[in-house]
């Protein structure tokens, strides 16, 4: 008699915070070349997502990004990870320029119990497929950065989370009035992801 195997998309959630820990490395490459904050010719083509994406080869970027994904998949188990800001700011006076959001909501349940859920990995792949597309064309919805930059990460945890020492207290670094994009969510089924930029309004009306 012939059978068949059946296969479910499991999702535990160590796999569900290495899918969002290795999305925040992808979208903060593409937000630092998409933004212009490092020179075109220092990033390289990958596919990834069904995707031409574009990572940094500075040494010194790609060590921080790395360092960042590995400390953000150790919250992300531990369910104590709230919310990731990449903060674009001028190099010459540290104005906040941009703020890149992405909130986390963490399935509680399967922090404490460790229930596992189902969710195709084609389906959360098109979800961050979206985002990364909107990331790509942000020059069409955000005003042009013409002055040099430097960035900085923000994560916000829960108190009693364990910090190491390369991560500092920082004040939110927040823009007085800012516009707002919201962009496409992804759902793991055990976190899912928010994201919102907002932006400096530099506009001003002619009073002459």
């Amino acid at each position: 008699m012939a059978s068949r195997t059946v296969s479910k998309d499991i999702i535990t959630l160590r796999g569900s915070a290495s899918i969002v820990s290795e999305f925040f490395g992808y979208a903060a490459n593409s937000i630092l070349y998409n933004r212009g904050i490092y020179p075109e010719e220092s990033f390289s083509k990958v596919k990834k997502y069904g995707l031409t994406l574009l990572l940094t080869q500075d040494d010194g970027v790609k060590s921080f990004i790395s360092g960042l994904t590995s400390q953000l998949s150790e919250w992300l188990e531990a369910g104590k990870l709230q919310r990731v800001v990449l903060v674009i700011m001028s190099k010459a006076t540290s104005e906040v320029l941009e703020r890149w959001n992405f909130n986390i909501e963490t399935d509680a349940e399967v922090v404490e119990k460790g229930v596992i859920k189902e969710k195709s990995d084609k389906e959360i792949m098109r979800e961050i497929q979206a985002i990364m597309r909107q990331i790509a064309s942000c020059i069409t919805y955000l005003p042009c950065l013409d002055e040099a930059c430097v960035f900085d990460v923000l994560a916000y945890t829960d108190k009693d989370t364990t910090v190491p020492m390369a991560w500092v207290e920082s004040d939110a670094k927040l823009i007085n009035n800012p516009q707002m994009v919201k962009l496409h969510s992804f759902d793991t089924k055990i976190h899912k992801v928010d994201t919102i930029v907002s932006y400096k309004n530099d506009e001003w009306e002619d009073e002459e």
